[in-house]
């Protein structure tokens, strides 16, 4: 259920009402943003840590404090059709709604410290600040951003009303009528795709499968948000040719041969220390596999691979977009209107949402950390 009530006399300042969620017979109330559908006594939190029960309402205790604020190139997120070679203001808050054993951000994501949260800002805050710093987009990144839709929607808004793109870098563990209201202010969206079995998601992520197969769909077929997939291949885990088979075949069967798919390499983190880090030739064979199932943009990262990171052309197999880590070496695509993009050399379509770019333009693989918070900001 969603509620879009004023704060209640029992909610303190720095909380924020939360839109959805119901009350139970049994005098608990449901939180509706994740299928965990957290039900909560007075004072409670949900798995995520950040939506809680004050009194008779649920709020989310993050809204308008991050972890902190940093430029990146749009190709970290990983997103390598969406304005390559532009730069991306990004920011996190604290808290997760999956309980990944792998999580390669856990110091963020796991944390129960709300004090980490250092740095405030208002929605407008932060659109205004991605405008001044030239930023083609923000994204809501570092740890889940549907845990704090209401904060990211609100600043998509700012955004959108300075011509700044949004971008959700996320899990996509999250219920229909959310998942609608959220990505629905979301122009570009890269979702992991933890595995491809039942088995992997429970008992290394707690969750299950099937919900973010269904976001994945919804985000492709009843948006206009551009999407792409990573995921994370974990030696032993998910990584076997099987899985990937399966995998890269249901992408290509249900959301097309169109959406870039990115294999990025694990190293060993949080709960999984003793587990290998990824051998090269894993991703290797990875993308192979992709393609061979008929995706036409599979990619390769966490590792320096100049073929693995290039965007080909389809039809003609021209390098279009080569790249050196998140350094833009090459680009030679055809940008029209709308932002629509096509091979110079056969004319194809080459699908996501592009801009004009010369090499020497690229943002590159910097990372610029940024100090937002001022007097009052939130």
């Amino acid at each position: 259920m969603t509620h879009d009530t004023l704060p209640s006399a029992d909610i303190a300042e720095g909380q924020h009402p939360a839109r959805w969620w119901h009350a139970l017979p049994d005098g608990r109330l449901q939180c509706d943003l994740c299928p965990r559908d957290c039900k909560l006594h007075a004072g409670q939190r949900g798995l995520c840590f950040v939506r809680q029960r004050v009194g008779d309402t649920m709020v989310l205790t993050t809204y308008g404090r991050s972890s902190g604020f940093c430029v990146d190139p749009i190709e970290k997120k990983p997103l390598n059709h969406f304005h390559p070679g532009s730069s991306v203001f990004s920011f996190g808050t604290a808290g997760c709604n999956l309980a990944c054993k792998f999580c390669q951000n856990w110091d963020i994501s796991k944390s129960r410290e709300m004090d980490r949260l250092m740095d405030q800002a208002s929605p407008a805050r932060i659109a205004e600040v991605a405008a001044e710093l030239g930023c083609r987009s923000v994204a809501f990144t570092y740890n889940d951003p549907v845990i704090f839709a209401e904060y990211a929607m609100d600043t998509a808004d700012a955004c959108h009303a300075r011509g700044v793109a949004t971008v959700a870098v996320t899990a996509g563990y999250i219920h229909a009528e959310p998942r609608r209201a959220f990505y629905a202010k979301m122009d570009a969206a890269n979702v992991d795709l933890k595995g491809f079995t039942e088995d992997f998601y429970f008992r290394q992520t707690g969750a299950h499968l099937a919900p973010v197969l269904d976001t994945l769909q919804a985000i492709h077929h009843e948006t206009g948000c551009w999407l792409e997939i990573t995921t994370l291949l974990i030696p032993g885990h998910n990584d076997s040719t099987a899985e990937l088979q399966a995998l890269t075949r249901w992408v290509h069967e249900s959301l097309g041969p169109d959406v870039p798919l990115h294999f990025t390499a694990f190293h060993p983190d949080y709960k999984m220390g003793e587990v290998p880090a990824t051998p090269r030739d894993t991703l290797t064979r990875a993308r192979r596999i992709g393609l061979d199932a008929g995706l036409h943009h599979v990619y390769t990262g966490n590792v320096r691979d100049r073929e693995g990171a290039t965007t080909v052309c389809p039809a003609c197999q021209a390098a279009l977009i080569e790249r050196d880590g998140y350094r833009i070496t090459r680009f030679d695509l055809a940008v029209g209107p709308a932002e629509q993009g096509a091979c110079p050399h056969c004319a194809t379509p080459i699908a996501g949402r592009f801009s004009a770019l010369r090499p020497a333009e690229s943002f590159g693989s910097r990372r610029i950390p940024v100090r937002v918070a001022t007097a009052g900001s939130n």
